[in-house]
């Protein structure tokens, strides 16, 4: 078999390719002196295929399954084995509807790939997009098929009215698929059981999803009388239409028949039917419920498990258990149209549970909402949500839980400008926590958004805290250069590094210049007393004695002045110590006074 037919029939299953076929032309190449190995890498070029597509425009549509029963697989096979470049791509369409004939789709999927590679008008052509869509549908993977299928050509098409249905009624469409039930209707009888009886049960669920018991009863009479599947849907249309005998052994046929997921799912509708006629209490209903649950994971039968927890707890006012069972829903079931309106529900029940006139503890609601916060609110109802909690934990001192609260806010939620005030409080709240290093990354990983000026400047002096928390003050004071209201800030921290000269130079202009001094007011005379004691500027000494004797004399703190700046402190380090211990606490450094005397998180707990 030459390298081209091998590369042909890649897609072809190993079993059919080495089927005995009949004799077809071999291709021998003969070895010329200086040509490469046969085992050499080498590129393999072939001409261009002729387009089919004018050719599978002018066949008859395919509007139902015996449109793709025209050979055999084997024959099929065997034809595209003999074909000649001109007739390669109609023997590969031959091959493909064989084999969705006989419902290999992802090997059909794999031929109609390799033809719209070499012929890519094939896509305008209405039977084939009909044969991809098909494949994609049975493979699951329904955006992809109703890409295919929603065609103009493809509208009133029975064949593609019957997949686009099975499509729509998998993801939870069910207004949708009703509509194209309809369409589908006449290519239905002749189907195979694998395609029929599925469909029917479909049908009808989609029937009583919007309603309509009675046509759900009407489809299921095409169903054998013995499906388990359908005995299912029976038992729930005869539940809605009150006619609880018929629908108990309905169901009861299911459980007895079907295999495990069939009898769960029996055992689940036969739980919500007696409760909604009084015959079993609402805890031991939910207590059958969890068990099922808890002996099968995944599928339609947890997914209906869920949705009748979440009824009976909505039922039994159980907001907690609502939310448990409704986020499970939303976070791994595909849920279609129902989607919108669930997640409202649920947000609303998160919101409850969390509001600050709830009866559930602060360090659980904290709880609540980091386990649901993929499903809070969006927009600015979800922040104040946020933020109200982040209020209540920094309120009764819980800043490591406030700041990671407000910390996935800020790399979730909140864009652009929002980020500059939020990274503020977020990196101020890991301070309180004793975690610098913390607040030091909420501030450099929001770098890259465009702040205004003032904005800069309040994350550069949050920054400087940090900094000076994580034993980097140079670099603290660095980053204040240039930032306005910060000289307090700046003389705080070389206040603490006892950098007397350069304090000195950074309190001069804050000095006050007259009148009643207020209790910051007085420690920055008195620190900038100290600092000229330490380095001895008797002068200058002098000179502030002069300025701000009369200012001190009724203060309490007029004893500590008069004796830093009497000319002797300077040689006396017991007074001076004396001095220090006597200055107000008030600080110069304003708001962030208090951020600056936390001990880290290592300190804390040693």
């Amino acid at each position: 078999m030459s390298v081209t037919l091998a590369l042909l029939l890649a897609s072809a299953p190993r079993d059919l390719v080495q089927a005995p076929l009949a004799p077809a032309p071999l291709h021998v190449q003969v070895p010329t002196p200086g040509s490469p190995p046969s085992g050499a890498s080498k590129q393999i070029s072939r001409p261009p295929l002729p387009s089919f597509a004018p050719e599978l425009a002018d066949q008859p549509r395919v509007t139902g399954p015996d449109g793709w029963k025209q050979l055999s697989r084997r024959e099929a096979l065997a034809a595209l084995a003999r074909s000649q470049p001109t007739s390669r791509q109609r023997a590969r369409w031959d091959y493909a509807t064989s084999l969705i004939a006989e419902e290999r789709y992802a090997d059909a999927l794999g031929v109609l790939d390799v033809m719209l590679r070499d012929d890519r008008d094939l896509a305008l052509v209405a039977n084939f997009q009909l044969a991809r869509g098909i494949t994609k549908a049975a493979l699951n993977r329904g955006a992809e098929a109703l890409a295919a299928l929603d065609r103009e050509e493809l509208v009133h098409n029975s064949e593609a009215c019957f997949w686009r249905a099975r499509v729509h009624a998998h993801a939870g469409r069910t207004k949708d698929a009703l509509r194209e039930i309809s369409c589908a209707r006449a290519v239905v009888p002749g189907r195979p059981g694998s395609q029929k009886v599925p469909f029917l049960v479909e049908a009808a669920e989609v029937a009583l999803a919007e309603g309509y018991p009675e046509l759900a009863l009407n489809w299921l009479r095409g169903a054998p009388d013995a499906d388990p599947a359908a005995n299912i849907v029976r038992g729930r249309a005869h539940a809605a239409l009150k006619q609880f005998g018929e629908a108990r052994i309905r169901l009861g046929r299911a459980e007895r028949a079907g295999r495990d997921a069939i009898r769960y799912r029996a055992q689940l509708v036969l739980i919500e039917m007696a409760v909604e006629q009084g015959s079993m209490e609402m805890a031991e209903a939910r207590r059958r419920i969890d068990h099922i649950r808890f002996v099968w994971r995944g599928g339609r039968v947890e997914e209906q498990a869920l949705r009748l927890g979440y009824r009976l707890a909505k039922k039994a006012d159980d907001t907690r258990g609502a939310l448990a069972a409704g986020a499970t829903l939303i976070r791994y079931f595909e849920l279609g149209s129902e989607l919108p309106s669930l997640l409202a529900e649920v947000q609303s029940y998160l919101a409850s549970l969390l509001a600050v006139e709830s009866r559930t503890p602060l360090a659980e609601a904290a709880g609540l909402f980091w386990d649901y916060r993929d499903l809070a609110p969006a927009g600015g109802e979800g922040d104040r949500l946020v933020a109200r909690l982040a209020d209540r934990l920094q309120g009764e001192g819980l800043y490591a839980r406030a700041a990671e609260l407000l910390e996935h806010q800020l790399r979730h939620r909140a864009l652009d400008v929002a980020q500059g005030p939020l990274s503020v409080r977020v990196a101020t709240l890991h301070i309180l926590a004793g975690r610098a290093d913390r607040a030091l990354a909420a501030i450099h990983d929001t770098e890259g958004t465009i702040f205004p000026q003032p904005m800069l400047w309040d994350r550069a002096r949050i920054e400087a805290v940090a900094l000076h928390q994580n034993g980097e003050t140079e670099e603290a004071l660095a980053v204040l250069e240039g930032v306005p209201a910060a000289s307090g800030l700046r003389a705080e921290l070389l206040w603490k590094r006892r950098d007397w000269r350069r304090l000195v130079t950074e309190s001069r202009t804050d000095l006050p210049r007259g009148g009643a001094l207020s209790e910051v007011q007085q420690a920055t005379v008195l620190r900038f007393a100290i600092a000229l004691c330490m380095l001895g500027r008797d002068s200058e000494l002098g000179a502030l004695r002069g300025r701000y004797r009369a200012a001190f004399a009724d203060l309490p703190t007029a004893p500590v002045f008069d004796m830093l700046t009497d000319g002797t402190a300077g040689v006396d380090p017991d007074r001076l110590s004396r001095a220090m211990s006597a200055i107000p606490t008030a600080s110069p450094a304003g708001p962030f006074a208090d951020l600056l005397e936390v001990a880290p998180l290592t300190e804390q707990r040693g």
